[in-house]
């Protein structure tokens, strides 16, 4: 069930303005009877400016009459015509100091065990750039000389079941082990 805005608020207002019972008012705005009465009783939310949910249209009054009338009744909020706000993503995913220097090495595993992840899952999965992933590839990376090629799980950067979900999506299996390279056809 959807609560109104400022539970404690839209409970004062209600305990003050209105004639419902205590089951009533925590029903409706998602709180333990006996909270709602040590709120009457001001023992709980002193201070707090009651919220008048008529008036912000969450209630209409003939819903607070109709409920004041029958004590089994409850309280329904109004729907509303304000379309709710969408969740944002995860954003750019932060990596501390110490595991900076640590992520070409998980580039470079995931360039040479799995080469079917594109520049675009790689550097999501690790939260790295485009360039940077380039760089490691062409190894034209500043520090290229000591990379070495180490499990981004190992290291922390990402987690397996992230990986996992990036192999499939990319058409690989995850369940096979990861077969890297022989140093002879990586020159070639």
């Amino acid at each position: 069930m959807t609560l109104p805005l400022m539970p404690k608020a839209t409970a004062v207002w209600l305990i003050e303005k209105t004639s419902l019972s205590f089951d009533q008012i925590a029903d409706f705005v998602g709180m333990h009877p006996l909270e709602v009465q040590a709120i009457a009783d001001g023992e709980v939310a002193q201070g707090i400016v009651g919220y008048d949910p008529v008036q912000n249209g969450q209630l209409r009054r003939e819903e607070i009459e109709r409920c004041e009338g029958s004590p089994e009744a409850r309280l329904r909020l109004m729907e509303t015509a304000i379309p709710m706000p969408k969740s944002r993503g995860k954003g750019a995913r932060y990596t501390p100091v110490s595991k900076r220097n640590d992520r070409p090495d998980g580039i470079a595993f995931l360039l040479r065990n799995y080469p079917q992840l594109t520049e675009a899952q790689i550097g999501k999965l690790l939260g790295t750039t485009k360039d940077t992933i380039i760089k490691v590839r062409d190894r034209t990376h500043w520090n290229s000389a000591n990379i070495k090629p180490r499990d981004p799980v190992i290291l922390g950067l990402c987690s397996q079941s992230d990986l996992n979900a990036a192999i499939m999506a990319s058409g690989g299996n995850p369940a096979e082990p990861a077969a890297p390279l022989d140093e002879d056809d990586d020159a070639a």
